[in-house]
């Protein structure tokens, strides 16, 4: 039944929708090769130009229903990580995730990856100055942000949207209008947590990216809306913890599924998914392709 859990994502053939989230498991190729053995496609962490330090410690916090970050786009730059990526060994596709401030920095990038089977352009980092949602929540910077990154590459290319902004369709439209193959919905939501007997902020940066599970149900909606107005791929992100999410993200609309936090819990949740998943197909009959969307038709 493993046939039933195959994808073609934008000319990416998957062997299952399960995608690894940009920005959860760091810059080296030994942590991707390990969990692209049952991921579908494989995103990296954010890459720019040159190299970014990102923020101290703390960085990261747990809390009741997910967690906050405010790594700050670390980042060993463009060609450092070319060349870490080099002993990646493509177990699954590979999406190499992009930051930066112009539309001429994005395009630039894109030349150091000749390898990569696709590319992420991050338009919604919350916790990041100048780049990020800082240019994702202009509809007319994200249109020539990817029509800049398209007329430098083949490979398919996913923006990915916040939940930050006045209207995530707006910023959607604007990316298909710029030729994106898929949009990705949705990056992290802005928060903080208050240490009360320190009486301060916990995290070194103040206020950081809310992920997990407390933020799915407004992921699935986002996932919705743009479903019902675009015409390309969406690729569901946020709170996804068991094989239940995953299949009401691509009842919403969702092609594919990226999964991140989860993996804080258990370094193991691409396996469990993927089995689960075979075991729903066989339950149902259904291939996970044919039920994309499904939830709008009913």
């Amino acid at each position: 039944m493993r046939e039933a859990l195959k994808i073609n994502l934008a000319g990416i053939e998957m062997r299952n929708p399960l995608m690894l989230s940009s920005g959860v498991m760091g810059s080296f190729a030994t942590s991707l090769n390990r969990l692209s053995e049952h991921a579908g496609a494989v995103v990296t962490k954010s890459v720019g130009l040159e190299p970014v330090e990102g923020y101290r410690n703390p960085a990261v916090i747990n809390y009741s229903h997910g967690l906050i970050n405010a790594v700050g786009l670390s980042s060993p730059g463009a060609r450092a990580f070319a060349e870490e990526l080099e002993d990646y060994v493509f177990y699954a596709p590979l999406v190499v995730s992009l930051f930066a401030s112009t539309p001429e920095e994005f395009a630039e990038l894109v030349s150091y990856f000749p390898f990569a089977d696709g590319f992420e352009l991050n338009l919604s980092c919350p916790h990041a100055k100048n780049v990020g949602l800082a240019v994702g929540s202009d509809p007319d910077l994200v249109y020539e942000i990817v029509r800049a990154v398209k007329k430098r590459t083949t490979k398919p290319v996913f923006a990915k949207l916040s939940p930050n902004v006045r209207d995530i369709v707006e910023i959607g439209k604007a990316a298909e209008e710029g030729k994106a193959d898929g949009v990705v919905a949705i990056n992290t939501l802005k928060g903080m947590k208050i240490d009360i007997f320190a009486k301060r902020p916990i995290l070194s940066n103040v206020s950081g990216g809310v992920s997990g599970e407390g933020i799915k149900p407004i992921a699935v909606k986002c996932v919705w809306d743009l479903y019902e107005e675009l015409s390309i791929p969406v690729i569901g992100s946020g709170g996804v913890t068991s094989w239940k999410d995953v299949i009401e993200f691509m009842l919403a609309g969702a092609t594919a599924v990226q999964i991140g936090s989860a993996l804080y819990y258990s370094n193991r949740i691409f396996y469990s998914l993927e089995e689960s998943l075979i075991a729903y197909t066989r339950m149902t009959g259904e291939r996970l392709e044919d039920i994309v969307g499904m939830a709008h038709r009913s």
